[in-house]
């Protein structure tokens, strides 16, 4: 455990300014924050994360949005959660449960606790378990004094208290006052472990500028609570995690939708194109809209639409009209996007979907992750209308699925889905800038010479057609969804013509198989069992194969950035192990298609619970698949 026995309990002497206390090390440490929506857990948790990357750790993070927009105050429904792993080595997941909670409130802790193990370190704010908030957060006694925390390590702080000493005399109001109670446990937390705070005071210089009143007290209570824990007696020492070893570089700490959009930016950059973004907010896409509406230094459009339809077909004319043209929604919205999308496979138009998954059906659980959209990407249009699907796997891989996304669609001249969830939206990793001369190139030509033009003759490599821009002289041409005749694109009802213009888009979705780099398996080539996944379910399988290995099995990992079409030297690779299991946050929708294409008895491993999965859950299934 990352947090030993020394940390909690009132130490037997006063530690004083003329003692310093020591620094213990540690390899990593997993700390969650949870309070009340509006306790400000996801500032604290974004910047101990800033802190901690600037302290040159490896880290992930996991925030876990309330699914309410604002349920009441100090209730199970309103609990707004952070979780960050930090470490001296190679981490893939934000850890399967907190070596410290940080509960601002009971219902906090309620909502938590059943992730928290033995001895593992509870901080409390004491002054918020009144007996209405315990009753309310569905205790019958108080969890500080009737002995249900014993087997862990609490430490009650005044938290309250102290942060309105530190502001006393300012003159600011009860409610301004109890704002800044996160930025008391971010010190103390920040001391704890050794973080550097400058980033977070530079963070605060920013927020409120205009502001300085409420610049000055977030300002005294993050270094009162910093300066508490060096003068209290409940902290016998703080702990430093070391850096970890990293290749050199520029880095920065990027959320999926930061490096989704970013990834787009360099895209329609390389391309030399202007990016228009056709979209309508919901969660948990909406950061790539707001993200993407600060890009005014570049050829960048945003357009907010009034509804999923309205969003996707401007987007379909902004790519008849030439432009990088990207969609971005969650499960919901692909549903209301399904008949546009089939009319850009007709029509054969380069753009991006781009389907932050989260748990369903219908609204479902809006702030929680799944990998449920699959088949629905897949399969879920009128007509036989096939199209390319990309996967990230983690927040940083975000950028380079983008960029390889527009890269296809404009290659190939087809629509390109492109499947993230809420888990890499929102959670955050260090990410090495990339060296933007090495991209790989994304080049636009458009048909400019009307002599001969057709608008369906294909290149004979990729099958992609001309693009040819509207008011180009001489190359006026027909467009929309009733049926082409090949290669003029006037309205054709021929059977023959029919499935000779679905087979030929069919072909060209599956050539760009030629293009897909040959699959990488982690560990051995042959073996007892392969872990096959995708998208965010990465860091968790990474972490278990790796943990089986070192116990000598022989299991190995591949995972899938291409989910259509599926790598060229996938099914080989596959029938080299005895068994195939396939963790995922769906019912099992890589399954089928495994099972249907190579008729391999691959079998699932699914959580449908709008929480990742742990590394130990998939640790424990992978040794009783070895164990018959």
């Amino acid at each position: 455990m990352a947090v030993p026995p020394e940390v909690a309990g009132q130490a037997a002497e006063s530690h004083g300014s003329a003692a310093p206390k020591p620094h213990l090390q540690r390899d990593h440490v997993v700390i969650r924050f949870a309070g009340d929506s509006g306790d400000g857990m996801q500032l604290t948790g974004m910047q101990f994360t800033a802190e901690s990357a600037l302290a040159g750790n490896d880290i992930a993070t996991l925030p876990d949005f309330p699914a309410e927009i604002r349920a009441p105050q100090g209730t199970l429904a309103g609990v707004s959660g952070f979780q960050l792993n930090f470490s001296s080595s190679e981490i893939f997941t934000a850890g399967d449960e907190p070596n410290v909670l940080v509960a601002m409130n009971p219902a906090a802790l309620q909502a938590n606790i059943e992730d928290v193990p033995p001895n593992a370190v509870i901080i409390v704010d004491r002054e918020a378990f009144t007996d209405s908030n315990v009753k309310r957060a569905g205790y019958k006694t108080n969890p500080l004094t009737d002995h249900s925390l014993d087997k862990f390590q609490v430490i009650e702080v005044d938290v309250t208290k102290l942060t309105s000493l530190a502001v006393h005399g300012m003159g600011l109001n009860n409610r301004a006052v109890f704002r800044c109670r996160n930025m008391f446990v971010l010190g103390m937390l920040s001391w704890l472990y050794q973080r550097p705070i400058e980033s977070t005071l530079t963070y605060l210089e920013s927020r409120f500028k205009k502001t300085p009143e409420i610049l000055e007290a977030n300002v005294k209570v993050l270094k009162a609570g910093f300066n508490y824990g060096e003068t209290t007696e409940m902290f016998a020492s703080s702990y430093e995690v070391p850096a970890a070893r990293i290749a050199p570089g520029l880095y920065r700490n990027i959320t999926g939708n930061s490096a989704t959009a970013l990834g787009f930016v360099a895209a329609a950059v390389k391309s030399g194109r202007p990016l228009f973004l056709g979209s309508y907010p919901i969660t948990p896409a909406s950061d790539i809209l707001h993200e993407l509406a600060g890009f005014k230094n570049f050829p960048v459009y945003t357009f907010q639409a009034e509804d999923e339809i309205s969003g996707v077909c401007a987007a379909i004319g902004a790519s008849f009209g030439g432009a990088i043209a990207i969609t971005t929604t969650s499960g919901p919205g692909m549903n209301l996007k399904a008949e546009a999308v089939g009319l850009a496979v007709k029509v054969e138009l380069p753009m991006v979907i781009t389907d932050i998954q989260r748990a369903g059906p219908s609204t479902g659980m809006p702030t929680k992750p799944e990998q449920a959209d699959l088949l629905q990407s897949m399969y879920g249009r009128h007509g036989e209308s096939p199209i390319p699907i990309i996967a990230a796997s983690t927040p940083a891989d975000c950028f380079d699925c983008a960029y390889e996304a527009v890269r296809i669609a404009v290659k190939y001249m087809t629509p390109v889905i492109l499947l993230t969830d809420g888990q890499l939206a929102n959670g955050a990793e260090p990410w090495l800038l990339p060296d933007a001369d090495k991209l790989p190139e994304i080049k636009v030509e458009f048909a400019t010479n009307p002599e001969g033009f057709l608008p369906y003759n294909r290149d004979p490599e990729t099958l992609s057609r001309p693009w040819a821009v509207p008011g180009t002289k001489g190359l006026e041409h027909r467009v929309g969804g009733l049926s082409s005749e090949n290669l003029t694109g006037n309205v054709s009802y021929s059977p023959a013509n029919n499935e000779l213009m679905v087979r030929t888009r069919a072909r060209k979705i599956a050539g760009i198989s030629r293009e897909i780099p040959p699959t990488q398996v982690f560990g051995d080539a042959d073996g007892d069992l392969v872990v096959l996944g995708w998208g965010s379910t990465y860091g968790p399988i990474r972490e278990a194969v790796k943990h089986v290995r070192a116990k000598g099995k022989k299991v190995s990992h591949v995972h899938l950035r291409y989910l259509n079409p599926l790598p060229h030297d996938l099914e080989e690779t596959l029938k080299r192990f005895k068994q195939v299991m396939i963790p995922e946050m769906n019912m099992g929708q890589l399954v089928k298609m495994i099972r249907a294409d190579y008729l391999i008895p691959a079998f699932g491993f699914n959580k449908i619970q709008g929480r990742p999965f742990k590394v130990s859950e998939i640790e424990n299934r992978i040794n009783r698949a070895l164990e018959g």
